[in-house]
């Protein structure tokens, strides 16, 4: 069977090039004759895997040395837990709710101290992001926590948020590697890697050097500090070896195509085709502010939910997979990361060309 252009939006479609050389090396690992799913995370061969991933990571977004990559099980989820427990000295944060993910993180946050939800965009389920140049930040805040490009909702914040000289921390699970970020300006930058970047079972955190310290709310677990991975070099237990390895391959395909400049100038040549459809269609509409769009998640609607239902059944019959929307917005989504081809979204917009055609 062919390979079909997948919208899923995580986990989600990674580059060709990188699961054919993964299939290559599947029974043997540059001649160790075993898979990296089998090889001891101690042995030499591990140890090279990690530490090139990282320097490629480092390289991609030109971490400063005074921030550390923390590879992490839990996925981004578990950080709503581990942000607080590590950074919360003051008990205090304030939180800009922009969709269900930072929802979810204020909602545990209020766990171990005080969460203020300083900023949101619920009145307009979460269609755009609100203002955030001078935000009512609370004084005593330990940092400002955002969601930098929601998933579920296609939005994206275009400028990061005013802090007045908080600490930001920001979920870019959905955006990670899809465009440059000065890391600088971020206290933590966190991402769950099955969107943009590998398979499902892993975070990459990247934390500044001097937010990573014993000092932590009394009766954090062991695991749940960032000392305790910083200090193993992300292997106090066994590791998702795997998915670094995937992510590792990633990265180098990242590289190789010209690094997140290219990357992102792809990604809006990409985005640029399904908005401007959308945008001159008789029967889709996209569902957030145009300012406030999302390169990398797309959603549309026809207003009517038979319509969309069988638009999806008759995409997925086509080769277009995985493009119904989330139960929140409904209609359709389509999720178009750095490994989706242009031909991807050429393609989903010729068959929403002709679905028009034929049903309006």
């Amino acid at each position: 069977m062919a390979r079909v252009f997948n919208f899923s939006a995580g986990p989600a479609a990674l580059p060709e090039e990188v699961l054919k050389e993964a299939a290559e090396e599947m029974l043997d690992y540059r001649g160790t004759g075993m898979s990296v799913m089998e090889m001891s995370h101690r042995s030499p061969a591990f140890q090279q895997i990690i530490d090139e991933a990282e320097a490629d990571l480092r390289e991609l977004l030109q971490i400063p040395e005074n921030y550390r990559v923390l590879f992490l099980q839990g996925g981004a989820s578990q950080q709503f837990a581990m942000i607080p427990m590590n950074l919360m000295k003051n008990r205090v944060a304030d939180y800009i709710v922009t969709g269900q993910w930072a929802k979810k993180a204020y909602t545990e946050a209020q766990k171990y101290g005080k969460a203020n939800k300083i900023a949101t965009s619920e009145d307009k389920t979460f269609s755009y992001i609100p203002d955030c140049s001078d935000l009512p930040i609370s004084p005593d805040a330990d940092y400002v926590y955002i969601c930098e490009n929601n998933t579920i909702y296609g939005t994206k914040f275009k400028e990061l948020p005013n802090t007045k000289g908080k600490l930001l921390v920001s979920d870019v699970s959905s955006c990670f590697l899809s465009e440059p970020m000065d890391i600088s300006r971020y206290g933590i930058v966190y991402g769950g890697v099955q969107k943009n970047i590998g398979p499902a079972g892993m975070v990459i955190a990247i934390v500044r050097e001097d937010l990573i310290t014993e000092d932590v709310l009394p009766g954090t677990p062991t695991m749940l500090t960032y000392k305790t991975h910083a200090d193993a070099g992300s292997m106090y237990n066994t590791p998702n070896c795997y998915c670094i390895y995937m992510c590792g391959k990633v990265f180098k395909w990242l590289k190789a195509m010209g690094g997140l400049e290219v990357m992102k100038a792809r990604n809006e040549k990409k985005a640029k085709i399904l908005y401007d459809f959308l945008d001159e269609s008789r029967m889709f509409k996209g569902t957030v502010v145009p300012k406030d769009r999302s390169l990398m998640n797309v959603p549309f609607v026809t207003g009517d939910k038979e319509l969309d239902a069988r638009f999806v059944k008759e995409a997925k019959a086509a080769g277009l997979e995985n493009l119904k929307g989330h139960r929140t917005v409904g209609g359709m989504r389509a999720s178009i990361y750095n490994a989706m081809p242009i031909e991807g979204v050429e393609a989903l917009v010729a068959f929403m060309k002709k679905f028009e055609e034929e049903n309006i």
